[in-house]
């Protein structure tokens, strides 16, 4: 059965191979946006040597490698669930001997999979020519980074499921889309580091699990979070993974049980 599942993986990494083309020129989208970031924030350290714990080379680098994340983490599971619920599709879907959701999670992997090895990795490289970056020498820091990006990707993607089965609840949900995808790129830090923000903010925002998404594994990156805190910052990933398959079951159980009843 597992097997099957990873060729979803497979056909999904296929399918975006397929316009690789769109990727190739997001890279240089997504290095402009850097750019103006990175001007925007020397600007603002002016003179200062370090704002609210960061140096500019730190910023830099955050800046960076929080953007490039972002290509990993970032996928439309939410758009796709909620256009499969519009145009019933989704019924067929459930009937089969697989899970709906983990497909949807896999598909996802997929899409990563591709962004990861052909946006993420050339576009750092890339960035790191362009602009001033200090990039990580310790092999462990690197791979405790990856394994945080994993864990971004699956908190972001539950968080897009989520979203997506509003579609069973509402007739058209793309507002509700739209701002939790604006909430995502505010409060998970990749607009403005969480440490920009004002106490009470952090505080709220502490509870929330969107820093786990970008903040966390950038602050790790840049060398912010170091030590033990590296463990403790993991260790809320995790726990966010796992909360958030609560309200998923949940919400899937009940929008299974509509659209039985608007079947019927």
């Amino acid at each position: 059965m597992m097997s099957a599942y990873l060729d979803f993986v497979r056909i999904r990494f296929l399918m975006m191979l397929a316009y690789r083309v769109n990727y190739y020129s997001g890279i240089v989208i997504y290095a402009i946006n850097i750019g103006a970031y990175y001007f925007l924030w020397k600007a603002i350290f002016g003179e200062a040597e370090t704002l609210q714990g960061f140096t500019v080379i730190q910023m830099s680098t955050y800046v960076a490698v929080s953007w490039m994340a972002r290509a990993f983490y970032f996928n439309n599971l939410d758009r796709e669930i909620s256009n499969e619920i519009v145009d019933g599709s989704v019924a067929i879907q459930i009937i089969r001997p697989y899970s709906y959701l983990l497909v949807k999670m896999m598909q996802g992997f997929g899409e990563g999979l591709f962004r990861l090895l052909l946006f993420m990795i050339p576009g750092m490289i890339i960035v790191s020519l362009i602009f001033p970056l200090e990039l990580p020498t310790d092999p462990m820091q690197w791979l405790v980074f990856f394994i945080m990006i994993w864990f971004s990707f699956l908190i972001n993607s539950q968080l897009n499921i989520l979203t997506g089965l509003g579609a069973f609840f509402f007739e058209n949900n793309q507002g509700v889309m739209t701002m939790k995808r604006i909430m995502v790129d505010l409060l998970s830090g990749v607009v403005v580091p969480i440490a920009f923000f004002p106490g009470w903010a952090i505080s709220v925002m502490n509870w929330l699990p969107f820093q786990a998404i970008t903040y966390l594994p950038g602050s790790v990156f840049t060398g912010r979070i170091h030590g033990a805190d590296i463990w403790n910052a993991l260790l809320v990933q995790v726990i966010w993974t796992i909360v958030l398959l609560v309200p998923i079951l949940f919400i899937w159980r009940a929008a299974r049980r509509r659209l039985f009843v608007q079947g019927g």
